[in-house]
């Protein structure tokens, strides 16, 4: 696993997850209590979960980077 990890994403940051050759451009919301984030993609502006990007595993391209 390369990247960045979830402790230091920070609210208003973009970022690029890639996971299983699916790639979501997204910035953060808001951080919840459960250590889950509220995002909203950059693209199609749907807000989701930052875990539901990752909740049938990590794959072997699994990646978070900021985007400038």
């Amino acid at each position: 696993m390369s990247g960045l990890s979830f402790d230091v994403l920070r609210v208003g940051k973009r970022y690029r997850l890639v996971n299983f050759d699916d790639r979501y451009d997204f910035e953060i919301e808001r951080i919840l209590a459960n250590g889950d984030f509220k995002v909203k993609d950059i693209h199609t502006l749907e807000r989701f979960l930052l875990k539901e990007t990752i909740k049938y595993g990590r794959g072997k391209d699994f990646e978070i980077r900021e985007l400038d």
